[in-house]
């Protein structure tokens, strides 16, 4: 693995991971930052080029005072890509990174540059009866309910994290909040746009996902032009990291070209 920064416009520079050879794919992280999503871009950098960049204002970035939205960081990303010709790109994002790859593939409908869109338990849509968590009220036990299946395994004691590692959280929290939204990370005109995504998409959810639940996630990917819908057992709002083989199997078949070929879940 290589990690390069790149330059992009009005002062935002990305660090970017890249591995791998061949069609490209951009993994997207969530809120977690990108520690989230390096097992996923590990499993796709087996065959492909993959780049997995960390969004400004996380982990210690810096992010320009005119990034204030999701939207923003579309728009971004979308620049980055065709600054480097990439075409052909499979675009897989995590909780709001799969709200930023909808968002890049609903904007790049006309130029044909992402042909592939997977999104993991995305948040960034309203769906009447079905909304997402207030994630921001939640103290950190309460997260590990409400994120994971198995919430004993994957919850961290916030008096065992070194402070200098707190602070990085704490600054990732803020970025979330400014970026997404407090509470409801979600843009209410998202969902009735999505149709206009005509490529064949895949939506993986946690079958235990109490932030987006898997009614949420059917809603999502039935707003999209044409995406199969997966829940994975045992598995909360990361399914790829509480069930990786059982993830990884999923887009893998998908990714292996049977995207056209698969009916809506």
């Amino acid at each position: 693995m290589t990690s390069r920064e790149i330059d992009l416009d009005r002062g935002l520079t990305l660090h970017v991971d890249e591995q791998g050879a061949g069609r490209p794919a951009l993994v997207i992280h969530g809120g977690g930052g990108p520690a989230t999503v390096a097992g996923l871009a590990g499993h796709l950098g087996r065959t492909r080029r993959t780049l997995a960049p960390t969004l400004p204002g996380w982990e210690g970035t810096s992010r320009p005072d005119w990034v204030t939205g999701i939207d923003d960081i579309a728009f971004a990303l979308l620049g980055w890509l065709a600054e480097e010709e990439m075409r052909d790109v499979l675009v897989v994002g995590s909780s709001i990174g799969g709200w930023i790859a909808a968002e890049l593939a609903l904007r790049d409908a006309d130029a044909g540059r992402i042909t592939g869109l997977v999104l993991l338990d995305a948040v960034g849509v309203d769906v009447p009866g079905h909304p997402a968590r207030d994630f921001f009220a939640l103290d950190p036990r309460g997260v590990a309910e409400y994120s994971w299946h198995d919430a004993e395994r994957f919850y961290i004691d916030p008096a065992t994290v070194p402070e200098e590692r707190r602070a990085v959280q704490a600054a990732n929290m803020a970025t979330l909040k400014a970026l997404a939204g407090d509470p409801y990370m979600e843009d209410p005109k998202l969902l009735g746009r999505l149709g206009r995504v005509a490529l064949p998409a895949l939506a993986i959810w946690g079958d235990a996902d109490r932030i987006v639940t898997p009614d949420y996630g059917r809603a999502y990917a039935a707003a999209l032009g044409d995406c199969r819908f997966e829940l994975v057992a045992d598995a909360g709002h990361l399914p790829h990291l509480e069930q990786p083989e059982a993830t990884f199997a999923l887009l893998d078949d998908y990714a292996g070209g049977r995207e056209g070929s698969v009916a809506r879940g």
